[in-house]
Order: structure tokens, then sequence, then C-alpha cells
């Protein structure tokens, strides 16, 4: 049975965007599409409703499915749509839902202005334990959202799609990370921005105090070692035209940075748990709250 894209919906404009992007990706991956639909997830307004009830729930719950599905048929007819609703704990079904997916794909609120998301609680608990990928979409993403601009300024399909951005350290750069954002830059065919940053070391303020500039050697270092890890990759996948850059400063701010005008941006984190439980790591999140595009988690070891 071939792995689905699957989606969690509640009706809300931050799960419908997450259902058309997720759409656009089994299209792209060839997969089945499956809408999964938790009762906890409805709109917290509708719980304050006098008559709101079993049967009130059940006819919106039916509805916000039947309705998406159509929707998604209509726009991507060579993708199979299926739709289910699952009882319990919404973090830990979608965990579960997760487990036979391909990839999660969630909805998340933007906050506008200067970009970021608000990632609420649910979200946070998914990405933090999915043992697949998850991508989080912002509200009011379109399709032209992920393509260059077009002769007259306008962002359209029918354009090429805009880079695919990954968020690499160099000391544990984990395959399945990699293949993950060089098949989303083929599947595009569009071209892959690697990101490497690392912060200076102590002993560098001084020399910056003197004023002769970063450390030309460790960034000479980082640069090669970078190089070494694109390099069995670019064989590999001869047609993504690929850039590598390693910068000085914070490697969230550098993620951020290049992933302005991007249509997928793709971080990792690591699939094992601390003392303190689940972690998605300070770059990871910090770009999941910051980042203006679609953002991919890929958990890794």
């Amino acid at each position: 049975m071939p792995r689905t894209v699957t989606v969690g919906l509640d009706g809300l404009p931050e799960s419908r965007a997450a259902a058309d992007w997720a759409a656009r990706e089994a299209d792209l991956l060839g997969r089945p599409l499956k809408l999964v639909h938790v009762p906890e997830t409805l709109p917290g307004p509708l719980h304050q409703l006098p008559f709101y009830g079993t049967e009130t729930h059940q006819r919106w719950t039916e509805r916000v499915l039947d309705e998406t599905a159509e929707g998604l048929r209509l726009r991507h007819p060579g993708v199979e749509v299926t739709v289910e609703q699952m009882d319990g704990r919404p973090g830990e079904v979608l965990c579960a839902a997760a487990q036979g997916a391909e990839l999660l794909v969630l909805g998340s609120r933007g906050l506008g202005g200067a970009g970021g998301w608000l990632l609420g609680s649910v979200g946070l608990f998914v990405v933090a334990r999915a043992e697949r990928p998850v991508v989080l979409v912002r509200a009011g993403e379109q399709a032209a959202d992920e393509h260059e601009m077009d002769p007259a300024g306008v962002p359209s399909a029918a354009t090429v799609f805009r880079p695919v951005v990954l968020g690499l350290d160099t000391a544990c750069p984990d395959e399945s990370l990699l293949a993950f954002a060089f098949g989303a830059a083929c599947r595009r065919a569009t071209s892959l921005r690697v990101v490497h940053g690392w912060e200076a070391p102590p002993s560098s303020a001084y020399g910056l105090a003197r004023g002769p500039g970063p450390d030309e050697a460790l960034a000479r270092s980082e640069t090669a070692a970078l190089d070494d890890v694109l390099r069995p990759w670019r064989q590999a996948f001869r047609r993504v035209e690929v850039s590598g850059r390693a910068r000085c400063g914070s490697p969230a701010a550098q993620v951020i940075g290049a992933c302005r005008d991007a249509c997928l941006v793709v971080v990792g984190r690591r699939a094992r748990r601390g003392p303190a439980g689940a972690r998605i790591g300070p770059v990871t999140h910090a770009v999941l709250h910051h980042a203006a595009v679609p953002v991919a988690v890929v958990p890794h070891c």
C-alpha cells in the first residue's frame, strides 16, 4: 500500500491552505492524499455556542471533510483523495497518522508584517515527535506563491518554481535530510540553496577588535566541509542546480534570510529524546516561527 501525503484538517484557513499545498505535493509525488480530522481540533468559537452539540459537531465535520475533499478532487483530478475521522488527543492522533505517511502537512497562522508564524501547542507537539517529515503551511499560502514572478511582476503558477532552501549542519549531515531537500528541488525542477552557518568562536572577538576580520582559515574549513558533503549529492542529482553558502553567524538567521524568496525551506530535527523529552532544537524552532514560506521538518538520527 503506497504511503500517503496526509494533512490534518480542522476547517480553519490555515488547514485549508495546508490541504491545498498537500494536494500539490501529492500530485508531484504521485501519491494519494489523505485528509485527517480529529474532532477536538474544531474551532474554539463553535464550542461556545449554546446550541452546539454532538449532532451539530458531526454535521459540521462531515461538511468540512466532504467540501474540502471535493474541491481538491476538482482542482487536482489526478490525485486520489480519501478522508478519515479519528478520535483521541489531536497531537497523538496526528503523530500516529504520520507513521504511515510519506509526510504530514499541518497549517500554521501567519503573523503578517515581517512574516512569521504562530505555531500552536498541537503543531509543536507533532513536529517534536512525529517519525516522518512534517510540513507547516501558512494561512493564505497559494500555489502562485511558490513560483517566480511573471513578466508582469506577479507570481504565477505558469512560471518556474522558486528555489528550495536547506539548512544544514555539516557536523551531522544526515542523508534523510539531504534526500528530502534534493528530492523536493528535483520534483519542482528548481534550484537548491544549501545554507550552513556557524557561530564565531570566543577567541575571534579579540582578533576582530584588532581589525583583521573573520577567521579566514575557519571560513575556508567550513566551506570545504560543506562542499565535501554536497559533492556526492550533486553527482546523484545532476539536474538540480545547487549553491552552497557557509557563513559565520547565527545558523537560524542565515536560513531565515536565505528563504525569503524560496518556495520551501527544509530543516532537520534530531529524533532521539533527551532527559527533558522531545525537543525541536533552537535553529529549527526559530525557522518555524520566523520563516515566511512552508517549512519541512525532517527527523533524523
